[in-house]
Order: C-alpha cells, then sequence, then structure tokens
C-alpha cells in the first residue's frame, strides 16, 4: 500500500478527490515500464543500494511523487531476506565480546584482528564475520524474489491503492451493489466476514443491497489493522459490475471532515480473480477439526444469504442433526464490538430463536466491553472449540 507521503488529493469542497493516473497515457506507462525494468535487476541486491538507485532514476523530476509511489508497490511485490550463513545476534555478541577482551588486556584497537579472532571461533572467514555484522539491518536485507506484473497492472494498482488510502482514514462507509449474482452477492458478503469488518446488510431495492460498514477512525483501538483489512477488501468490492461507494472521511493533521466517492464508472480495477471465496484461517481450522468429532451433528459450510428483518446475513456454518433433522447456524465473528454484538445477537433471537449459535473471539474485542453472556453465545480467546460448539448445540436441542 502507499504511505501518507505517497497518496495524491485534491479537495473541492467537502469532497476529497485521489488524482488518478490515466492508464493510457504514454508518460505514465513508460514511467510504469522504466520501474519495473529496474526492479526485475533488483534480486539479489540490498534494500540501501535499491534505494540508491531509485533515487538516481526518479532524481528530483515533478512526476516525482507518482514515481516513488509506483516504485513504493513494487517494493511491495519483492520478498527479502537476511543475508548471512551466520545469525547477526550471535556474531555481534562475539565480536563485541572479542573487543572488550582487548581493551582489557590493554592491546590497542586492531578491527582486524577482532575479526580473524571471531572467524576463527565461528569456522569462518574475518570477511564473512564483517558482513554478517549487521545484516539482520533492514537497509542490508537482500531482495531474494520479485513478483512481476505489466506497466498497465501497476499503474491499475496504483489507482486502487489511492482510494484505499482515503479508507483508512474512513469513521464510515456505505456501499451499495446492484445487479449481480446470488453467488457474488454470498462471495461479497463473506468477504466482509473474512477481512472481521463490522457492519451491517439491508435491502435497497430489487437485486440491490446496502451495507453500512464501520471505519478504522470510528474505533477506540486496533485501528491500524482494522483499517488495513477495510483497505484490503477493497479489490473485492471492484469484482462488482455496478456499485456506488460513499464514506465519512477525516483527512490531514486537524483531521478535516471530507468525503470521499466512488463508483464503478471511475474505472478502477482489481487485481483479484475472486478473493470471495476465500475463509479466515479460524474457520477452516475448525471444519477441519469438527470432522473428527464423533457427533450426531453433520458441519456444513455452504451457508446462504439469509434475511434477518431489513438486514441480511451469511453465517459461517449449517449444524444439522442426522436424527431430528433440526438445523442451527453457527457464525464465528471478527472484529466486534459489545453494542454491535449485542445488536446483532438481537437481530438472530428475533428471526432464528434458538437456531444459531454465536461464537466471539476475545482476540477481536475493540473496545474490551464483555457482551452479555447468553445461552447462544459462545466465548473463545483465540481459536473455536468445536466440542463446545456441539455441547451448545446439544443444550440449544433439547
Amino acid at each position: 500500500m502507499l504511505t501518507g507521503k505517497h497518496v495524491r488529493v485534491r479537495m473541492v469542497r467537502n469532497r476529497l478527490i485521489p488524482q488518478y493516473l490515466d492508464v493510457m497515457d504514454p508518460v505514465w506507462q513508460e514511467t510504469a515500464t522504466t520501474l519495473l525494468e529496474l526492479f526485475r535487476t533488483f534480486p539479489g541486491r540490498s534494500r540501501e543500494e535499491i534505494e540508491q538507485e531509485l533515487a538516481e532514476v526518479v532524481g528530483d523530476l515533478p512526476s516525482q511523487l507518482v514515481q516513488q509511489g509506483l516504485a513504493k508497490l513494487l517494493e511491495d511485490r519483492c520478498e527479502f531476506e537476511v543475508d548471512s550463513e551466520q545469525d547477526p545476534a550471535s556474531v555481534r555478541e562475539q565480536v563485541f565480546l572479542e573487543a572488550a577482551r582487548q581493551r582489557t588486556s590493554g592491546r590497542p584497537f586492531d578491527r582486524q584482528a577482532i575479526l580473524e579472532a571471531v572467524g576463527l571461533h565461528l569456522s569462518t572467514t574475518p570477511e564473512l564475520v564483517d558482513l554478517a555484522i549487521f545484516a539482520d539491518l533492514k537497509a542490508e536485507q537482500r531482495v531474494t524474489k520479485f513478483a512481476d506484473i505489466t506497466p498497465l497492472q501497476l499503474i491499475h494498482r496504483y489507482n486502487v491503492a489511492l482510494a484505499q488510502a482515503a479508507l483508512l482514514r474512513s469513521s464510515r462507509v456505505v456501499v451499495r451493489i446492484e445487479g449481480e449474482s446470488q453467488a457474488r452477492y454470498r462471495h461479497l458478503f463473506r468477504a466482509i466476514k473474512f477481512h472481521r469488518l463490522i457492519g451491517t446488510i439491508t435491502h435497497a431495492g430489487r437485486d440491490a443491497y446496502e451495507i453500512t460498514l464501520d471505519g478504522p477512525l470510528s474505533l477506540f483501538s486496533s485501528t491500524q489493522k482494522y483499517g488495513v483489512q477495510l483497505a484490503i477488501f477493497l479489490p473485492t468490492l471492484l469484482l462488482c459490475k455496478r456499485f456506488s461507494l460513499a464514506a465519512e472521511v477525516k483527512w490531514g493533521p486537524q483531521r478535516k471532515e471530507k468525503e470521499f466517492r466512488l463508483d464503478s464508472s471511475d474505472g478502477l480495477r482489481s487485481h483479484l480473480v475472486d478473493y470471495g471465496d476465500h475463509t479466515p484461517p479460524e474457520i477452516t481450522m475448525f471444519a477441519e477439526s469438527f470432522a473428527k468429532l464423533s457427533t450426531d451433528w453433520t458441519l456444513s459450510a455452504d451457508a446462504q444469504v439469509m434475511a434477518l428483518g431489513n438486514h441480511f446475513w451469511v453465517p459461517d456454518f449449517t449444524l444439522i442433526h442426522a436424527k431430528s433433522g433440526q438445523v442451527i447456524y453457527v457464525e464465528l465473528l471478527g472484529f466486534w464490538r459489545k453494542t454491535d454484538a449485542e445488536a446483532h445477537y438481537v437481530r438472530l433471537q428475533s428471526h432464528y430463536p434458538n437456531q444459531f449459535i454465536l461464537g466471539i473471539s476475545d482476540q477481536f474485542n475493540l473496545d474490551e466491553e464483555t457482551a452479555a453472556v447468553n445461552a447462544n453465545i459462545y466465548r473463545f480467546r483465540r481459536t473455536p472449540l468445536p466440542s463446545e460448539v456441539v455441547r451448545i448445540a446439544d443444550a440449544l436441542g433439547r
């Protein structure tokens, strides 16, 4: 993603308008091509070397802010590692100990003698000792792999990153989607759960839904982590053909109230094939653990979009009892606050009484207040236990 210094926007009254690049502009295509050719030569080189070469290429050109932003996105596509056969921390310790021994012995400081002594102790050469001393510093990390893309893909990714930067500073986001298939809606709603976002889904007319999401600046804790999840969700939304987004944004050091708008006519293109089918790791682990249980309940992850009055809900699992045929829906909440969890519980209890289990993790509690304890609520610390869910399901089935 782009850092704050790379974000280019302009203000029109109370509107925040990102300065998107024209993807068909030959100047930007040439710029993207030049940077890509440069990054393809970077495997094996250190961060410090990369920064020096980028500084020479970008220089003080008027477009350097754009070039720096494009380079930041390409750097995110690099994999770095510490280039040392020895553990740098252990090597440093041995070097400092040897230097202290020389000093207490009264001998004058001799850097080469220290490196040779440590090299002898570690069965390596003085040159490799010298390289290993600070090999774990960020500037000394070396590129091992670069995930290549095309110039056009890079420009599209830059435009999406500008929109994501606005969402990182949002307090409220309202999205309207229409004309999509039920499969697409189900994938989109599951993506909201995958990124553990707090929000509600309501019907907005024939074949249309409205999604209201909390922005990171509406929260009291974990705002950065939550904001990143909201930003990462945007490419999933961009897979929809007809959508509009309106976000309340607090911009700048004074956090002035601004409005950010985005819709399908802006031409932003997602770099994802389809992220909506992915599930959080704890959901996958739960299903795998449940399969090992000996129980009368069958677990299915093929839950549908379900109505909650004017709201809509996609549970994570459906439990079906083999003998009675009873159905119980299971949802494991992502990020949550006491008021949101309790309001969601009331809606579920109103429409599906004794037919649901709501699992909430202490790990993702944003306000540290405790939700009310009810028969349908399962509190867990990090990983939900299938045996506990079965126990609650058995109690509800009596």
